[in-house]
């Protein structure tokens, strides 16, 4: 169980961190770790985050921003990790073994660790020896854009601790935005990584020139595709059009802040995946993620024809049009 008096601290420096530094310090003190000391600097002087929603104006009077990512985890009794999963393994590497151990951790992050093959709960099971009972899970339906113009947002915060998820679903509701609570740590989490490879799906298919008719079946085929992936992954009772998994996947594919609707888009309209990545200067986390489910699904052998015509376009560099026009003829 969570006690109100344990220390909180967000590690990660883009939008998502800084989302959810916005909405904690409206009811708690924290740390916040920046890999960046020039970053640190900045937002000690001018109370904003320098890269990402400049706008948010970060109370420093209850927030402490630092780069010694040591001092902020052995100074902290919860940690939530919101940085890209492709970057995870690298940023916790300086620190010891059992620095986690004793933690509540956590994720924010939607993806999967790429050396690994692993979703973040399990790497911080398996590797780094956080006990199950204290890992967690926040995800949306919520885009961090939203959080920072104050606009009303739902968060889902999963863990197997039930006090543990109602506690930090406490710290993160405010007049803004809505939590609620899951078990479904592993439903959650693979749940918020496919949904970004369907995001590109989208994406790429709006950029080919697919109309809403088309995307609305899509989305609607893609559901059904979380859903097999999931239950064999992880079969228990769950209901897959609640807002953890259905909301979370439509926000992500047809809004005008997806990053990976958005990489898809640039896809579709002709850009190499290397120019696409160099002008959006941020991580789309379904090019990565997609390869991962394309090799985990190699044991699992679920039929997902979305993510696969997705890892074709992505990493075997075949036609976009014609992958979304093979798939068209596969869905209903």
């Amino acid at each position: 169980m969570i006690n109100p008096k344990k220390k909180l601290a967000v590690i990660g420096g883009g939008s998502w961190s800084t989302a959810l530094v916005k909405i904690l310090s409206e009811n708690s003190e924290l740390s916040w770790w920046h890999r960046n000391q020039e970053s640190v600097d900045y937002i000690l002087k001018n109370r904003r985050n320098p890269r990402y929603l400049t706008d948010v104006e970060i109370n420093t009077q209850s927030v402490t921003v630092t780069s010694d990512l040591e001092a902020v985890v052995k100074g902290s009794d919860i940690l939530i990790l919101a940085v890209p999963s492709a970057f995870l393994k690298h940023t916790l590497s300086g620190l010891s073994d059992d620095s986690l151990r004793d933690k509540i951790v956590f994720s924010a992050i939607k993806g999967i660790i790429p050396d690994e093959l692993l979703i973040v709960g399990d790497y911080l099971s398996n590797i780094m020896g956080v006990n199950v009972q204290n890992i967690g899970v926040i995800t949306g339906p919520c885009h961090a854009e939203e959080v920072a113009l104050e606009k009303l947002s739902y968060l889902t915060v999963a863990s197997q601790d039930e006090s543990n998820a109602s506690h930090m679903a406490q710290l993160l509701s405010c007049r803004y935005i809505k939590a609620t609570t899951s078990d479904d740590i592993f439903g959650t989490e693979y749940a918020a990584v496919i949904k970004n490879i369907v995001a590109i799906a989208s994406g790429i298919c709006h950029g080919i020139g697919y109309g809403d008719n088309f995307q609305a079946v899509l989305i609607a085929n893609s559901i059904q595709e979380i859903k097999r992936f999931v239950d064999k992954v992880h079969p228990i009772n769950r209901d897959i059009n609640d807002s953890a998994y259905l909301g979370d996947l439509l926000v992500t594919a047809y809004s005008q802040f997806s990053r990976n609707r958005t990489f898809g888009n640039m896809i579709g309209k002709g850009y190499s995946v290397r120019s696409a990545q160099v002008e959006m200067n941020m991580i789309a986390e379904g090019y990565y993620a997609v390869k991962c489910i394309y090799e985990l699904n190699k044991d699992y052998q679920v039929h997902m024809p979305i993510c696969d015509a997705v890892y074709r376009v992505l990493y075997e560099q075949l036609s976009a049009r014609l992958e979304m026009k093979l798939l068209s003829d596969q869905l209903s």
